[in-house]
């Protein structure tokens, strides 16, 4: 709350709200956020992984804060749990509690069929946003060749009940933003993903990337949508109805 008015008043962005918080917390404390909130839109996490951070606790690495390297070294044993209950209760309370629609995340092939399972069951409806995430330690690896393999399953799934959307971790965030692209689907850049803009140089800030991102994609042929128009395309309830 410290922050979301603030950019509510600023610009008229939809503004996503994360279900998945971290892989040490409770159900409860994930959903502490999104419960006050009310926000337009969650991320659903559409199934329980491992989530190897580790292999960035590097000994040459300077450390800023006393619990960096504890967390990333302690994810050689964690689970992000995202069971069939847990989903279950996220889309009753969030979705059917306050008209927030999803961001499916999917980190591998067969989560594309636990949110089929959800969607055959009348509990997720259309349209969906299925954000395909590429290059995390425990999910599906960043080969182009996964890409085009989990579009071919999404598409056999949900046909055009659907819109693709792309991420990709580390050196991987821009080349998978330009294939999905290619293939027709919506991307996402960020610092949750890469923390450069360019090689060896490090981005100032999320927007530097997203125009970044936005310059390849106008050079692509491919159109911006605005705010207004994700609203309509996802069928949004709109900013008036958060509870912020």
């Amino acid at each position: 709350m410290d922050f979301l008015p603030m950019i509510k008043e600023r610009t008229d962005a939809v503004i996503n709200i994360t279900t998945g918080g971290g892989a040490t917390m409770t159900l409860e404390e994930r959903l502490a956020a999104p419960h006050r909130i009310r926000p337009e839109m969650t991320s659903l996490n559409m199934g329980s992984m491992n989530f190897g951070l580790f292999q960035a606790a590097k000994p040459s690495t300077q450390w800023r804060f006393d619990w960096e390297k504890d967390y990333l070294l302690g994810t050689y044993d964690t689970v992000a749990y995202n069971t069939f209950e847990v989903v279950d209760r996220i889309i009753r309370e969030i979705g059917d509690g306050y008209g927030t629609r999803f961001e499916c995340e999917c980190y591998d092939v067969g989560q594309l069929y636990n949110l089929a399972y959800f969607a055959d069951r009348g509990l997720l409806k259309p349209p969906f946003l299925i954000q395909c995430i590429f290059g995390l330690l425990g999910g599906i690896g960043a080969d182009p060749v996964n890409l085009t393999h989990m579009v071919t399953i999404a598409d056999k799934l949900f046909g055009d009940d659907y819109y693709l959307s792309v991420l990709a971790a580390g050196r991987h965030q821009i080349p998978f933003a330009c294939q999905s692209a290619a293939m027709g689907g919506n991307v996402r850049v960020g610092l949750e993903d890469s923390l450069y803009s360019a090689r060896g140089v490090l981005a100032k800030n999320n927007a530097e990337q997203v125009t970044h991102i936005c310059k390849i994609l106008r050079s692509m042929s491919r159109d911006i949508a605005s705010p207004s128009e994700a609203r309509a395309m996802l069928k949004l309830k709109g900013a008036d109805s958060v509870g912020f």
